[in-house]
């Protein structure tokens, strides 16, 4: 498993999920390291809200099952709607998505600065889907809005994570989702 360590040292870390196939491999390693996470679910984006909610369950599951904590944040699609007004019919990896990752690590780094946590990263890091550079620009953006707060930029493609991440999608039988969340690339997927 791939050695990791907090840019600060710190071993209690917020950790942004947008689901449990992409959560589960990184909290493996993450406890593997010595690195305790706490589960924030931040996912407005996701549509339609059924979609959501089987997505959130799936994650609770994962996490309660590692004797985790996991934060649910609130589901408020339209304001998610509202902010990407105009970016409808961007490319995946556009500037819709850019929007969107700085949207959700803001909040997350509004959480971690609000509860303690020095350090939070983010799952989105996983996913071969995603531009790794915009999620880490995100991260950056969400740190410098909240002083005290670090953005650890991890790429969790690597070191095996993404081959445990399947063997343990059919382990725990996830729901694993087609589309990565919202209605655009619902449509575009």
């Amino acid at each position: 498993m791939l050695p990791v360590t907090t840019p600060n040292g710190d071993n209690h870390v917020l950790l942004h999920s947008c689901c449990a196939p992409c959560s589960s491999a990184i909290i493996e390693c993450m406890l593997m390291n010595g690195i305790r996470p706490t589960v924030f679910y931040c996912n407005p984006n996701i549509y339609p809200r059924e979609e959501y909610e089987i997505r959130k369950n799936e994650a609770i599951r994962f996490v309660t099952a590692q004797g985790l904590d996991f934060v649910d944040a609130d589901y408020d699609h339209q304001q998610w709607l509202d902010c990407m007004c105009g970016l409808e019919n961007e490319p995946e990896r556009g500037s819709r998505c850019l929007k969107c990752f700085v949207l959700r690590l803001t909040e997350t780094a509004r959480y971690a600065s609000e509860h303690g946590f020095t350090v939070f990263t983010t799952t989105l890091a996983s996913s071969r889907w995603k531009n790794l550079e915009q999620i880490n620009e995100a991260g950056r953006q969400a740190a410098a809005r909240y002083p005290g707060t670090v953005f650890w930029e991890q790429n969790w493609r690597k070191g095996g994570l993404q081959d445990r991440r399947n063997q343990l999608l059919k382990e725990y039988a996830f729901y694993n989702q087609l589309y990565c969340g919202c209605e655009f690339s619902m449509r575009k997927g």
